[in-house]
C-alpha cells in the first residue's frame, strides 16, 4: 500500500490519518493485508476507518482486519492512546464515524472475540435519544474510545471560508466538545469529517485537543487532505 500517510509510530504525531475500509472505496483484502504486514515489519501502527457495521462496510471485512492484526501481533490502538503516550507498535488505530451507534453495539462481540478496542468518532451527538446515548456509554464501558466528529458534519475548510474560523468552532466543533465531556466522555481527539482541513484549523482546534484525524484517499486523482 503507497499510503505512507495512515501508517504512525507510537508518539509525537498531532494529524493522523487513516484510509477508508467501506465498500464503496472498493479496497482488496490483499491491500488491507499488505497494509496490516508493514505495520508488523516496520514497527509502525496502521491507521483505518469505517461507518456502519453491515451497511456502508462488511462486517466480514471488519473481522479480516481485527484477525489479520491478531494474527501479526498488532496492539490495538485507541485516539485516547495516541494523544496519552500510550499507543504502542506494532499497532492497529481501527475507528469508526458518525452516529451509527446501534450497529456499533451489535459488533460489539466480534471486537471482544479479537481482544480489540477501537474509537468511535460521533457526529451529532446533542440530538441523540436517550437510549442511544445509552449505547455509547455501553461502548465506553467495553473498553472503546469516544471522541467528536462534529456537530453537523461540516467540510470544516468551505464553512471556513464562508462563515469564519470562529463560526466554524462556535458552530461545529466545540459544541460536540461540550456535549460528550458533559456525559461524562472525556475528549482526547477530533475527527474532521470528509478529512477536510486546514493547518490553520488545526492549530485552533487544538487548543482543546491534542490529536486530530484527517484521511487519507484511496481513489487514484483525488488530492487527500492528509497532511504530507
Amino acid at each position: 500500500m503507497g499510503l505512507d500517510g495512515i501508517f504512525s509510530s507510537e508518539r509525537g504525531r498531532r494529524v493522523h490519518c487513516a484510509v477508508n475500509l467501506d465498500t464503496k472505496t472498493d479496497l482488496s483484502l490483499e491491500t488491507i493485508d499488505a497494509a496490516l504486514d508493514r505495520a508488523r515489519d516496520r514497527g509502525e501502527i496502521v491507521e483505518l476507518y469505517a461507518h456502519s457495521p453491515g451497511r456502508t462496510v462488511k462486517p466480514e471485512v471488519i473481522e479480516h482486519v481485527l484477525a489479520g492484526a491478531a494474527e501479526r501481533g498488532l496492539a490495538p490502538v485507541t485516539y485516547a492512546d495516541f494523544a496519552n503516550g500510550e499507543a504502542r507498535a506494532p499497532g492497529l488505530a481501527l475507528s469508526f464515524d458518525d452516529s451509527s451507534v446501534r450497529a456499533w453495539s451489535d459488533t460489539l462481540p466480534l471486537f471482544a472475540r479479537y481482544g480489540a478496542r477501537v474509537t468511535f468518532f460521533i457526529s451529532r451527538y446533542e440530538i441523540f435519544y436517550d437510549e442511544e446515548k445509552a449505547l455509547v456509554t455501553g461502548l465506553a464501558a467495553a473498553g472503546h474510545d469516544i471522541e467528536p466528529h462534529s456537530v453537523n458534519h461540516e467540510n470544516a475548510p468551505e464553512y471556513v471560508e464562508k462563515h469564519g474560523l470562529g463560526a466554524y468552532l462556535r458552530d461545529d466543533v466545540w459544541p460536540s466538545i461540550d456535549a460528550l465531556e458533559a456525559d461524562g466522555h472525556p475528549v482526547h481527539a477530533f475527527a474532521y469529517p470528509f478529512g477536510a482541513r486546514t493547518t490553520e484549523i488545526d492549530d485552533a482546534i487544538r487548543q482543546r485537543v491534542p490529536v486530530l484525524r484527517s484521511v487519507e484517499f484511496s481513489y487514484s486523482g483525488i488530492v487527500s487532505p492528509c497532511p504530507e
